[in-house]
C-alpha cells in the first residue's frame, strides 16, 4: 500500500494573534518582546515598584484595554470578573492595584490580541490540505482539537468538497500563545504520549518543549506507526539556539525509545532550524533520515517563505526501516504569498494559506 505523510505549518485555522498580522518585523518584534517582559514579570513570586511600573507602560504602549486612541492593539490582560485582579482605573489612568504584590495575590493572565481570518485565508488553507491530500497530517500553529474538528468538517469538507478525515486529536501544549501541534489522519489514531512537563532539570520552572512532543501511535493496517510531532522555539526572541538544541537533543531520546517499540517511527513538523544546525545534527546523528535528502525530491530547498536554502525548517525524517520504503517526495508552495506559483486565490499576505510549505512523503509499505 502506499500512504502519504505529511506536515504543514497552518498558522492558525480560524483565528490568529494579530501582531502576527504587523508586516514591520521590527514593530512585530517590539510588541512580542514586550508580551514576553509583561508574562515574564507577571509570573514572579513578588512585584518591584519598577515591575509595576513597567507593567503599566507595556499596557499603555499595546493594551487592547486601555485607550481607543492606541492604534496597534496587541495585548490584553485578562481579568476574570468577580475575581481579585490586578488593575485599578481605566484608560490612562490605570494602575497596579497596592493590594498585588505577586504572582499570587491575584488572578489572570496576559494574553495576545486575536483577530479573525479571512474567509480567502481558510479556504486557501484548507485547499493546500486538500491538494496534498495525505493520508497522515500533522498540523503545526493550530488553535485546540475542537477548531481542528471544526476546520477539517466546515471548511475542508463543507466548503471545498474535500473528504473530512475520520480521525483528529491534539493535546494543548506549553505555548502561552495557544498553538498547538495536531493530527489529522484517515488511520485510527490509537494512543497519545505527550511531553509537555519533560524538564531538563526537576526544578525547572519550564518545560523543554515550547510546545509539545506528543507521540502518535496510529494504526496502518494492523501495525503501528509512531509520529512524533514537533514545533521547536522560534528564532524570535532571546535563548532560541540553545532552547531548540535543548528539543533537539530530547526528541533524539524520544526518537530511540520509541524505536524500542517499532522500527516505523517518523519525526515530523516545523523545527525552525536548518539541517546544519546543532538541533538538527541530534536528530542526524540518532538515525533519522530527512525525505527532502531522497533522490525522488526534485523541489526547492526550503520550505518557508521564498523556499531558499536558508529557510528549511520544516521536516518528515524517518527511521531506516521506513527511509528504505520513500517512492516520492514533494512541497506545496501554492499557497504562499510570496512563491512563484501561487493558486489564483491567493493575492498576498493577507490571504495566503501560510508562509509555510507543507512537505508530503509517499512511502510503499
Amino acid at each position: 500500500m502506499t500512504l502519504r505523510i505529511a506536515t504543514f505549518n497552518a498558522e492558525n485555522l480560524f483565528r490568529r494573534p494579530v501582531v502576527f498580522g504587523i508586516q514591520d518585523a521590527g514593530k512585530r518584534d517590539e510588541v512580542l518582546d514586550a508580551f514576553r517582559r509583561l508574562v515574564e514579570i507577571l509570573e514572579q513570586d513578588a512585584y518591584s515598584e519598577q515591575d509595576k511600573e513597567d507593567i503599566i507602560t507595556i499596557l499603555l504602549a499595546h493594551s487592547v484595554d486601555v485607550s481607543q486612541e492606541i492604534s496597534t492593539q496587541t495585548i490584553l490582560v485578562n481579568e476574570p470578573k468577580g475575581m481579585a485582579r490586578l488593575l485599578k482605573g481605566d484608560g490612562r489612568n490605570i494602575q497596579v492595584r497596592p493590594e498585588v504584590t505577586g504572582r499570587a495575590t491575584w488572578v489572570g493572565w496576559a494574553e495576545l490580541v486575536r483577530g479573525d481570518l479571512s474567509l480567502d485565508a481558510l479556504k486557501n488553507t484548507a485547499k493546500v490540505i486538500a491538494e496534498v491530500n495525505a493520508d497522515i497530517l500533522l498540523t503545526v500553529e493550530v488553535e485546540d482539537r475542537l477548531t481542528l474538528d471544526r476546520f477539517n468538517q466546515q471548511v475542508l469538507h463543507g466548503q471545498l468538497g474535500a473528504p473530512a478525515y475520520p480521525f483528529n486529536l491534539l493535546i494543548d501544549g506549553n505555548d502561552i500563545r495557544g498553538i498547538d501541534v495536531g493530527l489529522l489522519s484517515r488511520h485510527p489514531i490509537t494512543s497519545i504520549r505527550s511531553h509537555i512537563f519533560d524538564k531538563k532539570n526537576p526544578q525547572d520552572r519550564f518545560g523543554i518543549f515550547s510546545r509539545d512532543c506528543p507521540e502518535f501511535e496510529i494504526d496502518v493496517d494492523g501495525k503501528p506507526l509512531w509520529l512524533l510531532g514537533n514545533h521547536f522555539k522560534s528564532k524570535r526572541g532571546g535563548g532560541g539556539d540553545d532552547k531548540r538544541r535543548l528539543q533537539g537533543e530530547r526528541v533524539a531520546q524520544i526518537y530511540r525509545d520509541a524505536l524500542e517499540r517499532s522500527d516505523r517511527v517518523v519525526v515530523a513538523g516545523d523545527l525552525n532550524d536548518t539541517p546544519d544546525s546543532a538541533a538538527l545534527g541530534f536528530l542526524l546523528d540518532a538515525g533519522l533520515q530527512d525525505a527532502m535528502s531522497d533522490s525522488s525530491y526534485h523541489g526547492p530547498p526550503g520550505t518557508h517563505g521564498r523556499c531558499k536554502a536558508a529557510d528549511k525548517i520544516d521536516y518528515v525524517m524517518f527511521a531506516p526501516a521506513l527511509f528504505g520504503k520513500v517512492k516520492a517526495v514533494g512541497l506545496e508552495t501554492r499557497g504562499i504569498a510570496e512563491s512563484t506559483v501561487t493558486f489564483e486565490s491567493v493575492h498576498g499576505p493577507q490571504d495566503q494559506a501560510s508562509d509555510h510549505a507543507s512537505l508530503f512523503v509517499d512511502l510503499e509499505l
